[in-house]
């Protein structure tokens, strides 16, 4: 993976974020699908964006967006390398102007993501990583620099939380953990805490789509994490369901997460 597509992949994501941030505090109408997430005018004009830049890229690559219609996806399953993407991941954070809301971009080949930028427009800061070349934050002070996991302290683990799906399973394990500290995180940020050692262990047991996760797992896998489902399988991509297993996203590999979880 080149230097000059990963730098075209950043400012697309760029882009997208300006584009969405001219919505951000407004009082446009708000949509809602099927499953009860909500759909912004902000959502549509960052997917218009990336869709449209990525095919100036490369027209013969097909794109695999949140927002993308059935028919434009009908026949992903033929598709070996693609782009996924999250033009606005984290609508509800945007509603509620937290800031914790991201624009992922992922290069997947094969089922595994290749590249990997995670956007954070309030902020400016950006997470990325490709497959062989590491993983870097770019902070609000347009410092780089490489990130990597951290090893857990197990009396003192370091928890990270989604606010708005957490879901009784987690906090069920969150009340149990003495001397844990909790961090409830919205969107991919969650993935990047673990990735830059500043949280241990982040358990998703409800469901995500691949968009939500394929930016976010190619840094963290890069930062030297891991994401699983509760097997202990890695998350694939392009699966015949687009949604998720239950996952669990960490970056210290000598503590048995999953049954920590399940204790009693």
């Amino acid at each position: 993976m080149n230097d000059r597509l990963l730098e075209q992949i950043l400012e697309i994501a760029a882009a997208a974020g300006r584009t969405a941030m001219e919505h951000y505090g407004g009082d446009g109408p708000v949509e809602y699908k099927e499953d009860d997430s909500p759909l912004t005018l902000a959502d549509k004009a960052a997917h218009f964006v990336i869709v449209n830049s990525l095919q100036v890229l490369d027209p013969w690559l097909p794109v695999l967006s949140e927002e993308s219609a059935e028919e434009e996806i009908a026949d992903r399953k033929t598709w070996s390398d693609f782009w996924v993407v999250d033009p606005l991941d984290g609508s509800k954070e945007f509603i509620k102007e937290t800031g914790q809301f991201t624009v992922n971009i992922a290069r997947v080949q094969g089922d595994e993501p290749v590249l990997g930028v995670v956007y954070v427009p309030v902020t400016g800061e950006f997470y990325y990583a490709t497959r062989e070349g590491g993983a870097f934050a770019v902070r609000a002070d347009g410092s780089t620099e490489e990130i990597m996991v951290q090893p857990a302290v197990p009396a003192g683990l370091r928890i990270v939380a989604s606010k708005d799906h957490a879901g009784p399973r987690v906090e069920a394990f969150l009340d149990r953990l003495e001397g844990a500290e909790c961090v409830s995180m919205g969107s991919s940020l969650k993935f990047c805490l673990v990735a830059e050692g500043k949280a241990d262990f982040y358990p998703r047991l409800v469901p995500t789509m691949e968009w939500d996760t394929a930016a976010a797992q190619c840094v963290l896998e890069a930062a030297g994490g891991y994401l699983v489902d509760l097997a202990g399988r890695r998350l694939s991509y392009n699966k015949d369901d687009l949604r998720n297993p239950s996952l669990l996203a960490y970056g210290d590999d000598s503590m048995d997460w999953g049954t920590l979880l399940e204790e009693d």
